[in-house]
């Protein structure tokens, strides 16, 4: 049992380092370093705590997958109305840092539709909130997010609205992780909340910082 214990904790500290080594040499290197070089290579931030995030939730069973797959699903319907149709988020467009798409839409957004759901879910079961008190505020968590990023996502070459990012942006991230976060929370699916923790917080400092301070 102490062998088991040992294992499992030393997994989930070198998941942390590397979550982290990855999002603060990502910021050192596009501030210090070779900046255009640095910005192409970000979306492997991404990629890697979507890969440990799966490893170390984990998503390990039937049930897990069935409810990843359908918020990848809405995820990438959502997405696909706002680039195709301009409903729900304002006008704009998906850029060629994001990886393959489907009709405009990256694979590696509805992905993410779904990471955050299942991480900022964990986060606030953590804070021990009561039902309606845990869901707005785990969508309130996945619209900090995306608020942070909205600044640096021209930049980064994720994608770009059409004059200033609208209100109805934020409004339909909202209404959208509400909806996601209600059917997770009535699934009762229970996850690592040390590595939900250290995903979300690492995203949202990379992103923070240079919504704070811009690249010039």
């Amino acid at each position: 049992m102490i062998d088991i214990m040992f294992k499992k904790t030393s997994k989930l500290t070198s998941a942390v380092f590397i979550i982290w080594l990855f999002h603060i040499s990502g910021i050192i290197g596009i501030y210090f370093g070779n900046t255009s070089w640095f910005i192409s290579k970000s979306p492997l931030n991404l990629i890697i705590s979507l890969g440990l995030f799966i490893w170390l939730f984990p998503i390990d069973s039937k049930k897990k997958w069935l409810f990843f797959f359908l918020f990848f699903l809405v995820g990438m319907f959502v997405e696909w109305l706002g680039v195709n149709y301009g409903l729900l988020f304002g006008d704009y467009s998906y850029g060629k840092n994001l990886g393959p798409k489907l009709d405009g839409v990256p694979f590696l957004i509805g992905s993410y539709w779904s990471l955050l759901t299942f991480v900022t879910a964990q986060i606030a079961h953590r804070l021990g909130l009561k039902k309606w008190s845990k869901i707005i505020f785990g969508a309130f968590l996945m619209v900090t997010l995306d608020f942070f990023m909205e600044k640096s996502a021209p930049i980064f070459d994720f994608w770009q609205f059409e004059g200033h990012v609208p209100i109805d942006n934020y409004i339909a991230w909202f209404a959208i992780g509400l909806l996601l976060h209600l059917v997770l929370h009535k699934s009762k699916i229970q996850g690592n909340k040390e590595v939900s923790i250290h995903l979300y917080l690492a995203q949202v400092l990379f992103f923070a910082i240079f919504y704070c301070f811009p690249i010039q």
